[in-house]
């Protein structure tokens, strides 16, 4: 079974934007692992809490204008 494991900031992205990623994920791993693959296929789309990890040795909190509009 194919399992994606795709980390995001907390409200990155809307509902809309993770269906496609999902889509065009699954869609992605059946043109390597055949059709077959396609019920088995599990992407997991996480969101960290503000805060809840770093860039550049500073905390990172996600700037209001990147935050998605759902």
């Amino acid at each position: 079974m194919p399992f994606v494991n795709i980390k995001t900031p907390q409200n990155a992205l809307s509902k809309a934007q993770k269906e496609e990623i999902i889509h065009k994920t699954t869609d992605m791993l059946v043109q390597y692992f055949s059709e077959a693959a396609r019920p088995h296929t599990m992407v997991l789309i996480e969101e960290v809490l503000d805060g809840g990890y770093g860039r550049a040795d500073e905390v990172f909190i996600l700037p209001e204008e990147y935050r998605a509009a759902e």
